[in-house]
C-alpha cells in the first residue's frame, strides 16, 4: 500500500529516508496493541487469539513459510466494519503508540527534512496507524500494509502481501525507481532481524535499539547503531 501523503511530493527532494515504525518511531507494536484493544471490545474471539499465539509460536521456531504467517495474522480482523477498523486504529494510535514517540525520533525527521529529504514510513503496521503517524511526525509519505474490504466490512485478507521483510526491501527498491531516487543514497531506520532487507537495500542504513540479531550483523557489517530513549 502506497499513500501519498504530503502535498508537496512535487518538490524535488534532495534523497529520500525510510523509517519503520513500530519499536523504530516508536516504543510500541502497533499490531499488538491493536488486536489487544479488538479483544477488549469483543472483536476477535478467542479462537482467532490463539491462532495468533501459534503463528507466533511458529514464526519465531522458523516451522512454517514466514510470509504466510505474517499474511494470516491480520486474519483476525475478519468481519469487522471498515470504518470501527478505522476508528480503532485511531484510538489506538492516540493512546498507546503517540505517547511512545521517540523524541530522537523527532528530532531525526527534523534533521533530514532541514536537509531537503523526503521522509517515508515503511512498515509492516497498518495504514490507518501509519497514517495518524504521518500526520503526526509530518511525514510525507507512507508504504505499508493494508487490509482487504468488501461493502464495507474487513474479508480478513491483505491487499498484496504485509509489507515485511523482503516486501519491505522490495517496496523500497521500486519506489526509489519510480521517484528517480538513488537507493545508495538512501537510509532506512529499522530496529529488528526482519529489516535486515531493506537496511541492506540501502547506503545509508541505520538500527535502532537492534534486536540480538541485527545487532550481530549490524557490528559486522558497520551499520550504525543508536540507542534511543524515552
Amino acid at each position: 500500500m502506497e499513500t501519498i501523503f504530503s502535498q508537496e511530493n512535487s518538490t524535488r527532494h534532495n534523497y529520500v529516508v525510510f523509517f519503520d515504525l513500530d519499536q523504530t518511531l516508536a516504543d510500541s507494536i502497533s499490531g499488538r496493541s491493536l488486536a489487544t484493544e479488538a479483544y477488549r471490545k469483543g472483536l476477535m474471539s478467542n479462537f482467532n487469539l490463539l491462532n495468533a499465539i501459534l503463528n507466533s509460536i511458529l514464526f519465531r521456531l522458523k516451522l512454517r513459510d514466514p510470509l504466510k504467517i505474517i499474511d494470516s495474522m491480520v486474519s483476525w480482523v475478519k468481519g469487522i466494519p471498515e470504518n470501527v477498523m478505522d476508528e480503532m486504529s485511531k484510538s489506538v494510535f492516540k493512546q498507546t503508540i503517540l505517547p511512545s514517540i521517540y523524541n530522537d525520533a523527532r528530532a531525526e525527521i527534523i534533521i533530514h527534512k532541514a536537509h531537503n529529504a523526503r521522509v517515508v514510513i515503511l512498515s509492516s503496521a497498518l495504514e490507518g496507524v501509519c497514517l495518524e503517524m504521518a500526520k503526526e511526525l509530518s511525514m510525507d509519505e507512507i508504504l505499508c500494509s493494508a487490509l482487504e474490504a468488501d461493502n464495507g466490512i474487513m474479508t480478513g485478507r491483505p491487499v498484496g502481501h504485509i509489507c515485511f521483510g523482503e516486501e519491505k526491501a522490495v517496496r523500497l527498491k521500486e519506489y526509489c525507481r519510480n521517484n528517480s531516487f538513488l537507493a545508495s543514497e538512501a537510509w532506512y531506520y529499522g530496529d529488528s532481524v526482519s529489516d535486515i532487507p531493506p537496511l541492506s537495500a540501502v547506503g545509508h542504513p541505520v538500527c535502532i535499539n537492534p534486536d540480538k540479531q541485527l545487532k550481530r550483523v549490524a557490528i559486522r557489517k558497520c551499520w550504525k547503531i543508536l540507542n534511543w530513549k524515552n
